[in-house]
C-alpha cells in the first residue's frame, strides 16, 4: 500500500493556507433573495430586485480613500485582502473577481451601481488588516469586506466593531465570528452537520472518527461534536494520529468495532490519509454494507479521493461547482491564469454589498436585513448570515464512484 500517513513517504502536502475549498459554485451570476423555507436552490425567475441607477457619488461628500478605487456608486464599501505577503496569490485572485463584479454592476443596465469599492492590501499581518480597517472607518466606509485569515478577521473586526460598521471576513474558523462580524465561507460545523444529517436519513447513528493531531483535526473534531450533539447522534470513539503508527494503531483498534456492526458512520475529513484509511478497511476485510465512510467538502476535487476503490461508497459535502465554472472563463480571459476557488467568494461579496436592500438600508447594511431569515444566492449558492457572525451555506451530498463523484443529494442548509 503507497502511505500517505504523516511520517510515512510519499505524503500529501497537508500545510493549508486555509481549509481549501477546491470548487465553489453558484446558479446564478446575480445575487438573489432565497425565497424557499427548505434552502433548497431557489427559483430564479424572480431574481433579487437591485433597483434602479443611482446618481453618481458626489466627490466632495466623502474624503478621499487609499487604495485601488473602483465604481461610482454613491456608498463606500472597503475589500481588504492580503494582496503582498504569504496569500497573496489567493488575496490577488480575489481582488480580480472583486473587478469583474464591479463591471458586471457597472455593464448591467439593470442593476444600480450602488457602491464605490476601495480594496486595500492587508499585507497578510492581522496589525495591518486593524490599520487598513481604521483607515476605511476614517473614509467613511459603510461596509468593510474581508479579510481573508482567521486573525486579521479578528482585528479588523475589533476595529470595525467599536465603530459600528458591519464586517463580513472571509475566514472559515468559527471563532473569528461576532455580532456584527460576519462569515462568508463555508464553516465545519455546518459542513460536518450536512454529512451527518444525511448518515442519519439513511439510518446511521453510531459515529466513530479519526482526525489527525492538528489544528484541522482539532477543528473538525469539534465540529464533529457539535453537529452530532445537535442530530442526536451517538459519537462511539474519537482516536488521532501524528504519525503513520499511530494511524494504523487507530484503525486496529476500532476493527473489531467495524467487525461487529457497533459502529455504522466512520467520519475521516483529512483528505490526504483517507484513500490509506479506506485501504487498511480494505485489509481488515470490513464488510462496508452497512459501513458509511464520511469525508469532508475538504475531499471535494482531489483527484487522489476519487481515484481510490478503497472509498467507493463514501460521501463528503460540497458546493455546486457551477459558479466557479461561469467564472472561470471570463477570469482567464482577463487575467491570464484560472482564478483561485475563493474567488467565487469575493464576487458574492461585492454583489451583496451592492444590493440596495442592504446598501440603501437605514442605516446602511442593517443587521436585521443582513441577517434575513431567507438568506441570499451568490455565486457559492444558497447562504445565510446568523445574528452571531456565522454563517450557514447549502450543500450537496457526493458519493465516490468508480473513477469519479457523483452527486446524490441536492444542495440543502442543515
Amino acid at each position: 500500500m503507497r502511505s500517505n500517513f504523516p511520517g510515512g513517504a510519499p505524503a500529501m502536502d497537508r500545510r493549508r493556507i486555509l481549509k481549501s475549498l477546491v470548487r465553489f459554485g453558484a446558479i446564478t451570476a446575480t445575487m438573489a433573495l432565497a425565497a424557499c423555507s427548505n434552502f433548497s436552490f431557489p427559483d430564479l425567475g424572480n431574481p433579487f430586485q437591485f433597483g434602479g441607477q443611482t446618481p453618481p457619488v458626489d466627490p466632495g461628500a466623502l474624503p478621499s480613500a487609499a487604495g485601488q478605487v473602483l465604481g461610482t456608486g454613491p456608498v463606500r464599501v472597503a475589500l481588504l485582502l492580503p494582496l503582498t505577503g504569504d496569500v497573496a496569490s489567493v488575496g490577488t485572485s480575489m481582488a480580480n473577481a472583486a473587478s469583474l463584479a464591479m463591471d458586471y454592476i457597472q455593464n448591467n443596465g439593470t442593476i444600480g451601481d450602488n457602491i464605490t469599492l476601495v480594496i486595500k492590501d492587508t499585507a497578510s499581518s492581522p496589525d495591518i488588516a486593524a490599520q487598513k480597517a481604521s483607515e476605511a472607518v476614517s473614509e467613511g466606509s459603510s461596509l468593510i469586506l474581508g479579510p481573508l485569515k482567521a486573525e486579521s478577521v479578528r482585528a479588523a473586526g475589533g476595529v470595525a466593531r467599536a465603530a459600528g460598521v458591519p464586517l463580513i471576513g472571509f475566514s472559515n474558523n468559527s471563532g473569528a465570528a461576532a455580532p456584527g462580524v460576519y462569515l462568508l465561507n463555508v464553516l465545519p460545523e455546518v459542513e460536518v452537520k450536512r454529512s451527518l444529517a444525511y448518515a442519519q436519513t439513511q439510518g446511521k447513528r453510531a459515529v466513530a472518527a479519526i482526525v489527525p493531531n492538528s489544528a484541522f483535526g482539532q477543528i473538525e473534531e469539534g465540529a464533529l461534536r457539535q453537529a452530532a450533539s445537535e442530530l442526536n447522534m451517538n459519537i462511539q470513539s474519537v482516536f488521532r494520529f501524528s504519525s503513520e503508527e499511530e494511524a494504523r494503531n487507530a484503525m486496529a483498534q476500532l476493527t473489531p468495532f467495524l467487525q461487529q456492526g457497533a459502529i455504522d458512520t466512520l467520519f475521516i475529513p483529512d483528505r490526504a490519509t483517507a484513500p490509506s484509511f479506506g485501504a487498511l478497511l480494505e485489509q481488515a476485510q470490513i464488510d462496508r454494507t452497512n459501513l458509511m465512510i464520511v469525508g469532508s467538502l475538504d475531499w471535494d476535487g482531489d483527484p487522489a479521493i476519487t481515484q481510490s476503490t478503497a472509498l467507493v461508497g463514501a460521501i463528503y459535502p460540497a458546493l455546486d461547482s457551477a459558479g466557479y465554472q461561469a467564472l472561470r472563463p471570463e477570469y482567464e480571459a482577463r487575467f491570464g491564469a484560472a482564478p483561485h476557488a475563493f474567488a467565487t467568494l469575493a464576487y458574492t461579496a461585492v454583489l451583496l454589498a451592492n444590493s440596495p436592500a442592504l446598501s440603501q438600508s437605514q442605516p446602511r447594511y442593517d443587521q436585521a436585513q443582513l441577517t434575513r431569515p431567507s438568506g441570499f444566492n451568490g455565486r457559492d449558492g444558497v447562504f445565510r448570515l446568523l445574528t452571531n457572525g456565522r454563517s450557514q451555506y447549502a450543500l450537496a451530498i457526493k458519493q465516490v464512484v468508480v473513477g469519479g463523484a457523483q452527486q446524490i443529494d441536492g444542495a440543502k442548509i442543515p
